[in-house]
């Protein structure tokens, strides 16, 4: 299997109507039936609401063939941008069954802005094939990336399997990773004379 680029599906609604302004927007992760992934999305951006399906271009190789393949990297799962009237009304959906909790709790579990949009900038951009590592990772070094396509992202640095990678973590569901040169990334730390290691 070879991965290649393309941009994920973001279904943003073209204008607002300012209701529910007192209600900050939040990210949820709503769970789906199978192989409905886009088609939940695409109803809800009818509605006004706000998704993202995290998908990737995934290349399969025959003897005799190639074939181009668009596939979720977070099977039966949609990440839904909504205020608490918006988040019930997608509960309405059939093929909706519930939002992703933290355990022991029974309010839906919220997905941080920053780490929607650091995730969001990785799957845009990367040339390299992201992964969900979805087992437990040691917290690696903050830094940020200064070269290639993905420069300016900040994330953790991490060794799986003996390669370097960088790691955006997103709450519950583990880390998202993609392969990075450890000569593309510099430490975010800050010494005492305000210049930053390497």
């Amino acid at each position: 299997m070879i991965f290649t680029k393309e941009k994920s599906i973001s279904t943003v609604p073209g204008c607002g109507t300012g209701e529910g302004v007192a209600h900050s927007k939040r990210w949820y992760v709503a769970l789906v039936r199978m192989h409905h992934e886009k088609k939940v999305a695409e109803r809800l951006f009818k509605m006004g609401i706000e998704t993202f399906v995290p998908v990737q271009q995934e290349v399969h190789q025959w003897s005799d063939r190639r074939k181009v393949v668009n596939t979720v990297l977070l099977p039966m799962m949609v990440f839904v941008h909504a205020d608490p009237k918006e988040r019930m009304e997608v509960l309405s959906f059939s093929t909706v069954s519930r939002y992703m909790v933290m355990r022991g709790e029974s309010t839906p579990a919220v997905i941080p802005d920053e780490q929607m949009a650091r995730f969001r900038f990785m799957l845009d951009y990367s040339d390299e094939a992201v992964c969900m590592n979805d087992s437990p990772l040691a917290r690696g070094e903050k830094v940020r990336v200064i070269k290639g396509p993905l420069s300016g992202l900040v994330g953790e640095l991490v060794t799986i399997g003996g390669k370097s990678k960088i790691a955006v973590r997103l709450n519950m569901l583990g880390c998202a990773c993609v392969d990075m040169p450890i000569g593309y990334v510099e430490s975010t730390r800050i010494t005492n004379d305000n210049t930053k290691k390497l």
